[in-house]
């Protein structure tokens, strides 16, 4: 089934500020966890439909589709169906954020709760233990692990024993990025990850 695309007023929308989006994590033991992908933080729209990267100017799933990491298309904008997160699972994906409240802007996120929710996540990594995390967005990476001239791409030390790789974020708000530039990023770290050829 797929999910009917929504419209938010804007005051709907703000209800959700600071709501809580969970994570998309193995749920069935057969579910072998290989590739961990971390946004910054859930948006209004994304905490609305209780779905991961669902603005629909957002390009992940067009971009994750493009590089063959999904099989079939993703149109999360009205919220998943569990039949979509049941695909994302066992084709072995999750999807965190380095910090859990949603807000309209990721620039309304302090230094403080991105090196805490860094802390967070290397814990969440440690426990999961996914084959290969990608970070979406190289400043809130810097900001959270302290390290300012970080590039993208694989990153020299592992994140709590997994291979870790910062990825371009995905937002329509990051203009110099394509469907197609993201496909090829998504592309390896899908290579890396054991989830494509």
């Amino acid at each position: 089934m797929t999910p009917r695309r929504r419209t938010f007023t804007r005051a709907e929308l703000e209800s959700f500020r600071d709501a809580v989006v969970p994570d998309l994590l193995p749920t069935r033991p057969e579910h072998d966890l290989r590739l961990l992908f971390v946004g910054i933080n859930p948006g209004l729209w994304t905490a609305a439909t209780q779905t991961h990267f669902a603005h629909p100017g957002n390009r992940f799933y067009p971009a994750l589709h493009r590089a063959g990491v999904l099989t079939e298309p993703v149109d999360p904008a009205g919220g998943m169906t569990e039949d979509d997160r049941d695909r994302l699972r066992e084709r072995g994906i999750g999807i965190t954020n380095v910090v859990h409240r949603a807000t309209a802007k990721a620039s309304e996120l302090t230094d403080e709760e991105l090196r805490a929710g860094g802390e967070q996540l290397a814990a969440l990594v440690a426990r999961t233990r996914p084959r290969v995390v990608a970070i979406a967005g190289i400043t809130a990476y810097r900001a959270a692990y302290g390290l300012p001239k970080a590039v993208q791409g694989r990153q020299p030390e592992p994140l709590a024993g997994a291979e870790l790789w910062v990825v371009p974020n995905p937002s329509g708000l990051n203009a110099h990025e394509t469907i197609d530039s993201l496909a090829r990023a998504y592309a390896e770290v899908g290579r890396a990850a054991g989830i494509i050829g």
